[in-house]
């Protein structure tokens, strides 16, 4: 098994962002957790009793949607006309109870600068609910979910285009935190820094090989294992805040 290399940070890359953007699963807890395993397998049964397909059939268009469209709803709301709510509702009711809080990369979100967002392609239910068991929901401003995208998820170039919108950030101003490479193309060439979160040994043969595809591309400026130690770095290397004119 060949584990990927990991890439130190730059942290004087960092000095202009002001908006801090993170994915949640796979990226704001680690991948063993398996919460993505039990949304995958939910997902698999949704598409299975939907179409009356066995469950390798039913998995294997849900793994081709997902990469033609973004994600499995996507191509289901295209090709079948599936009602979004219904489906991410069943997909996300998940067990969190493997899911501990992290205390570290909590404090380490914190001492960020500026405005920190999560972006996913799941619901704001699930975000919500994974912030509050990692103990972080008070850290983030907001969560920008695929309703609020309106359903055009990562890596969409109009996906972000919404979301930047949305939030009124400029994207020279912010950093992407993600566990897909694919989904740090756009936002890199929209002029936000990027960086792509591993699980720590990570191999090929963990995931599908296409969703390793562009980890050694220019549009990935930064890779780590340690989310927490990565962000206490780039605290530390910030420059100080300007001092207020006097009166």
């Amino acid at each position: 098994m060949t584990p990927f290399p990991t890439v130190s940070a730059g942290p004087t890359t960092f000095d202009a962002v002001e908006t801090w953007v993170f994915d949640l699963d796979n990226t704001l807890y680690p991948a063993q957790h398996d919460l993505w395993g039990q949304i995958d397998a939910r997902m698999k049964g949704y598409i299975s009793n939907l179409l009356g397909l066995p469950p390798e059939e039913a998995f294997r268009i849900q793994k081709d949607y997902y990469r033609r469209y973004g994600t499995s709803l996507r191509g289901l709301m295209i090709e079948h006309g599936v009602e979004p709510d219904a489906f991410l509702a069943h997909v996300h009711d998940v067990d969190l109870t493997s899911l501990d809080a992290s205390p570290r990369l909590a404090a380490a979100i914190e001492a960020l600068p500026g405005q920190k967002l999560v972006y996913t392609n799941g619901s704001e239910r699930h975000a919500r609910n994974v912030l509050e068991k990692l103990g972080m929901d008070a850290h983030f401003a907001a969560v920008h979910d695929i309703v609020a995208a309106e359903f055009h998820p990562k890596p969409t170039e109009e996906a972000y285009l919404r979301f930047l919108r949305a939030h009124g950030v400029d994207p020279a101003r912010a950093a992407m935190f993600e566990d897909l490479a694919r989904n740090l193309e756009v936002p890199h060439r929209l002029g936000m820094v990027t960086v792509l979160v591993v699980p720590p040994g990570e191999t090929v043969e963990a995931r599908e090989n296409w969703e390793f595809e562009g980890r050694e591309d220019a549009y990935v400026d930064h890779v780590t294992e340690d989310l927490a130690g990565f962000l206490e770095t780039v605290a530390r290397a910030l420059p100080p805040p300007a001092a207020a004119d006097p009166e």
